[in-house]
């Protein structure tokens, strides 16, 4: 794991923030067992060799997660956002949320494994 990821999550200033970009972070480990992290564009991104896997974007009042490669990925109705090209699919976690985790794993490995 990267350390500039570690700092970054660390220095988010919403404590349910840092946990669930952290388990997020664990589940692209989980997922993608050779990812790569590193700081880009001021946020944390996930690579699969050179490609983009995910991306983590906290907000004031939420944690966006992309998932890259995600063209023939089926998503659960209303709960991600599609990119115009559709090569990307966004979900937006706020506090209080629950959020299925081994929904996104999967998801995520799905979207990997066209890479």
């Amino acid at each position: 794991m990267n350390d500039q990821i570690t700092d970054y999550i660390s220095k988010l200033a919403q404590p349910w923030q840092v946990e669930v970009c952290n388990h997020i972070r664990q589940l692209m480990h989980n997922a993608i067992p050779d990812v790569t992290e590193r700081l880009q564009y001021g946020k944390p991104h996930f690579l699969k060799g050179k490609n983009y896997a995910g991306v983590l974007g906290p907000a004031k009042g939420w944690v966006s997660f992309t998932i890259f490669n995600a063209q023939t990925l089926q998503t659960p109705e209303g709960l991600f956002e599609s990119s115009d090209t559709g090569d990307r699919k966004t979900i937006k976690i706020r506090e209080g949320q629950t959020v299925d985790y081994e929904m996104l794993k999967n998801l995520i490995q799905q979207a990997a494994s066209t890479v």
